[in-house]
């Protein structure tokens, strides 16, 4: 049970219908996590459908994001994300096994996604300066400067929804991930 003021879609109004409309029309469906969002606070909805909408545009691939995405999720244990990003991880191109694998900091056996899962858990479950090792070794894998500033706007994308899906408790309506 949802924690925060959850409208029906069908009784919105103003922006937050027209982004559930926009949304639906886009995906066929509201996901639970965009209907609590935007039912509280459409300017946030707004905010986090523009930043994905940016992120589709980096120089990362859609696999790439999503396993940025499946390992920044794991580490905040939200089994929302977890869930829908498991769903769209596959459809981007991840078998069930790298899935698994980036979300633990396993062998994915794709070292260049290993990297950037590895760089990715190591820069939400640490503090402070990032190791020039860290950085090095996803450089070393051959992430560019601009990929590695992308990969940062995507633990931000993937940061806000874990937050909120954290507090709110969003009840899951994809697959639960394995």
């Amino acid at each position: 049970m949802s924690r925060l003021f959850t409208q029906p879609v069908s009784e919105a109004t103003g922006q937050a219908a027209q982004l559930f409309t926009a949304i639906k029309g886009a995906i066929g469906m509201v996901p639970n996590a965009y209907v609590g969002i935007g039912s509280n606070s459409p300017v946030a909805l707004e905010a986090a459908l523009t930043l994905d909408g940016a992120l589709r545009k980096t120089s990362l691939s859609a696999k790439e994001i999503e396993v940025v995405k499946l390992a920044v999720s794991q580490d905040a244990q939200c089994d929302y994300c977890l869930a829908a990003h498991t769903m769209i991880g596959g459809k981007a191109g991840l078998s069930a096994d790298a899935i698994k694998a980036v979300r633990y900091g396993q062998d994915s056996g794709d070292a260049r996604l290993n990297a950037l899962a590895t760089f990715a858990h190591s820069l939400v479950t640490t503090s402070g300066d990032v190791p020039a090792e860290v950085v090095a070794a996803v450089k070393a894998a051959g992430y560019s400067d601009a990929q590695i500033v992308d990969t940062l706007l995507a633990i931000t994308s993937i940061t806000f929804t874990n937050l909120f899906n954290r507090v709110n408790v969003t009840e899951i309506d994809f697959p639960r991930a394995a």
